[in-house]
């Protein structure tokens, strides 16, 4: 009754998640009516029944009754489950182009399976998007027995997958595979030179799980195609010199950590170092470049959190969800200055030669829907960036979870001794508890306070993730005590007894269930929601609890503490309603400023991907065409006739559609490069101030438009240029003779399109340095503080309330509530 409630009041209000499920409920009632009479049916009729209703345009509603009616009948057959009602409420809002909602624990897979076949047998090809290759293969696999009795094809692909497997795993019906392969898969087939090398099929239908995650989180980090051209090693003079200097004398850090830059100081030290050289001359630009790269690696970027080195190699970490970052890597040189940091073996660097983003590879298929467990939070973003509503499916069982309040300390210190002897209590009465870190540095740190405090436990992070399913089935298990690096998105079930319920379930629930514990908040509370949705799984009994501090990055990268009035207890702890609500304050800032990297990524890759879709439509031409052959047959008519009488015509029309492709492709890379160092620029002259009147996507805009006005041009009269020249013989193109040559290796990675922070994240720093806000300071009374104009940053002066940037408005309103 009260979610019923809840969601006819969002409803009213026009909230996300007020999808009215009425009408799935009815349809799901009728399917129960339906059961029986399919239940008499064999494994071969039912497979036959299903084949029969296959028609291309999707079912109409009576054919979805006996649809899922079948598919419920053949889960309880293939997989030993028989699908609760809210799963089939949550199949028909997926088949209604919906992001569902549905509670950890209450079948999301199970769903999601049910929608792709149905979309299948109404004749559509669907990509179940994942978040990585074991939740893909783990699914696929897991699923595959129900697919099969429906009479639908269904594969995986993953990083190891060949060029091969994954052309027959894209033609199946449903395919399972990683957000970043199916990208990367794009990629590789936009440069192709004969259609026959293509993968990937025409987009259709996105399944997409743990759809916030993958739609929001991922949509931050663009996928790139890279080709090899040199090596980017670091002078080791540089590498050592960086390491000499100190922080406050010849460096500073800002407010956020996020940037660090000589001081006039230590920009004599390093020049007098590299032989009195002027580091702001034209030609030691490359030297100051280095330097700078060298001294964020050395300072920013800290081994264990942002990193770790495994097998000789640098790793990066996941920060969403503490596992090893696979193929992902930093731009511009800071890779290699951070290999040259720990003295591992620089890798091999490269040229981009195109690049995705995930909004964009997602806006490319013509139905979209998903599942996750937290998706009203970012129902906004989701309508704003995707167009798609949100349905909430109520849990087959209530939800008995016990979320106790945050626990709010002074310092860092105070935070992680009441930590460990809260732990210690818990275990001490035999209750499995989970507990939830946010880098692999902190679990570790842990780790050795729970050994000294006497607990036995066991550690999930980024260095052992491949034992992760077995450690995170256990869980559950009296007595267990698991320390997890962002547990949130780790997408293995948790049960009472482990694995198989077993092992002492019974004691387990008596005790109150697992109980998660949180080392600190997220920067999102969608992570918080995740974490301890662990808990509680199907009416489960459960328990959950975090612990944070002032001292806590999420407080003094997001929060202004002036004005603040500490009282702790004698441990430490806050209790009053402004320090507690500085958190939640803190978390609606963070998640405004990650929205807002969102929406920076989309805005600057918007145009480049419409600049790039209007080169593949004639590339596409080249490709498939003879469209190459009339251009250079048009400009070179005596050399093209001369050619295909000595080596025929099809020899010719292949070599001029191979310089057609390498120059087109050649033109596309420039113009890349061109539009990133146009990107830096702009950011550059945004650190210098005047942000907010420059409009720096306008001007950047109107730059890349007036470089890609010409390029197609430019391509064709580069490729009249080659053809005039080429080596063409009887088997075609001598590409290296003729000047054409493909990159000797590709590869893929996804890289962080702004590490050194958005616009608003470094209008929020230079405030927070403004206002002192890095400390606590004590004020008679609660009057809000008021900075002189000349205070404050200069990207802030003669605005109105509604020209600031909207977490700097959120912030206002918290001293200031508008009438």
């Amino acid at each position: 009754m009260a979610s019923k409630l809840t969601s006819r009041f969002r409803r009213l209000l026009q909230r996300p998640g007020s999808i009215d499920l009425g009408p799935y409920e009815k349809l799901t009632a009728a399917v129960g009516e339906a059961e029986e009479s399919v239940q008499a049916l064999s494994d071969d009729e039912l497979t036959e029944v299903v084949t029969e209703m296959r028609k291309d345009g999707g079912l109409d509603e009576d054919d979805l009754i006996e649809f899922l009616a079948l598919a419920r009948e053949a889960g309880r057959r293939a997989i030993g489950e028989r699908a609760f009602d809210g799963q089939i409420v949550g199949a028909l809002a997926l088949l209604r182009g919906r992001i569902v909602e549905m509670a950890t624990g209450e079948g999301k897979t199970l769903a999601g399976a049910f929608a792709a076949a149905g979309y299948a047998i109404g004749g559509r090809k669907v990509h179940v998007l994942a978040v990585n290759d074991y939740l893909a293969q783990r699914d696929a696999e897991w699923m595959g027995p129900l697919y099969e009795l429906l009479g639908v094809t269904v594969s995986h692909v993953g990083q190891a997958s060949t060029p091969q497997q994954r052309r027959a795993a894209y033609q199946t019906e449903v395919c399972y595979a990683p957000v970043s392969e199916v990208g990367f898969d794009v990629l590789r087939d936009r440069l192709v030179d004969d259609v026959a090398d293509r993968v990937s099929a025409k987009p259709d239908v996105a399944l997409v799980d743990e759809a916030d995650s993958v739609l929001i989180d991922e949509a931050r980090v663009p996928l790139v195609l890279a080709g090899a051209t040199r090596s980017e090693e670091l002078d080791d003079d540089v590498v050592q010199l960086v390491r000499t200097l100190r922080a406050g004398v010849d460096y500073e850090i800002d407010g956020d950590g996020r940037t660090v830059a000589l001081t006039d100081k230590g920009t004599d030290v390093v020049e007098e170092h590299l032989g009195g050289i002027d580091l702001y001359d034209d030609a030691n630009l490359e030297k100051m470049t280095q330097v700078n790269v060298a001294l964020h690696a050395e300072v920013l970027l800290r081994k264990d959190v942002d990193y770790l080195v495994r097998d000789g190699k640098v790793h990066l970490i996941n920060n969403s969800r503490g596992r090893i970052a696979k193929l992902q890597r930093w731009p511009d040189g800071l890779q290699a200055a951070v290999e040259a940091k720990e003295a591992v073996p620089v890798s091999e660097s490269g040229e981009v030669l195109d690049s995705i983003t995930v909004q964009a590879l997602i806006m490319r298929y013509p139905t979209l829907c998903g599942m996750t467990g937290t998706a009203v939070v970012v129902g906004e973003q989701l309508q704003e960036f995707y167009n798609v509503e949100v349905a909430v499916v109520p849990p087959n069982k209530p939800n008995i979870r016990i979320d106790e309040p945050d626990r709010l300390y002074l310092t860092v210190e105070q935070k992680n001794k009441a930590l460990v002897e809260h732990i210690k209590q818990v275990h001490e009465t035999g209750r499995p508890v989970l507990i939830g870190t946010q880098s692999v540095e902190e679990s570790e740190q842990l780790s050795e306070q729970l050994d000294a405090a006497g607990v036995p436990h066991v550690v999930l992070n980024a260095k052992n993730d491949a034992e992760e399913a077995a450690i995170v089935a256990e869980a559950g298990v009296p007595e267990t005590v698991t320390v997890s690096t962002q547990m949130a998105g780790r997408g293995t079930d948790i049960r009472l007894g482990g694995r198989d319920g077993t092992n002492g379930r019974e004691r387990a629930a008596e005790l109150g269930g697992l109980y998660v514990i949180g080392t600190g908040l997220h920067a999102s509370r969608r992570l918080d929601d995740q974490l301890r949705g662990r808990a509680g799984r199907q009416g489960d009994p459960g328990g959950s609890v975090f612990f944070a501090s002032l001292a806590d990055e999420l407080v003094t990268r997001y929060s202004i503490t002036t004005g603040l009035r500490p009282s702790p207890d004698e441990n430490g702890r806050l209790t009053d309603r402004k320090a507690l609500g500085m958190l939640e304050h803190a978390q609606r800032v963070a998640d405004g400023a990650n929205a807002e990297l969102h929406r920076t990524t989309w805005s600057y890759h918007r145009l480049t991907g419409q600049q790039r879709d209007i080169l593949l439509d004639v590339r596409e031409k080249v490709l498939t065409e003879d469209l190459a052959a009339e251009k250079l047959a048009e400009t070179a008519k005596e050399r093209y006739e001369e050619l295909v009488e000595q080596h025929g015509e099809d020899a010719v029309k292949d070599a001029a559609r191979q310089i057609a492709l390498r120059h087109l492709d050649r033109r596309w890379t420039d113009h890349v490069a061109y539009l990133a160092d146009l990107r830096e620029g702009i950011h550059l002259r945004s650190l210098a101030g005047g942000i907010v009147h420059q409009k720096p996507i306008d001007e950047f805009n109107k730059s890349a438009i007036e470089s890609f006005n010409p390029l197609i041009d430019d391509a064709w009269k580069d490729a009249a240029e080659t053809f005039a020249t080429a080596e063409i013989g009887a088997t075609g193109l001598d590409e290296e003779a003729s000047g054409v040559p493909r990159p000797t290796a590709t590869w893929t990675y996804l890289v962080n399109d702004n590490p050194f922070g958005t616009e608003a994240d470094r209008i929020l720093g230079r405030l927070r340095n403004a206002v002192k806000g890095d400390e606590l300071v004590t004020v008679e009374d609660d009057a809000p503080v008021e900075l002189a104009e000349d205070e404050l940053p200069e990207e802030l002066r003669d605005l109105d309330d509604d020209e600031l940037p909207e977490e700097l408005r959120d912030a206002d309103d918290e001293k200031n509530p508008r009438p």
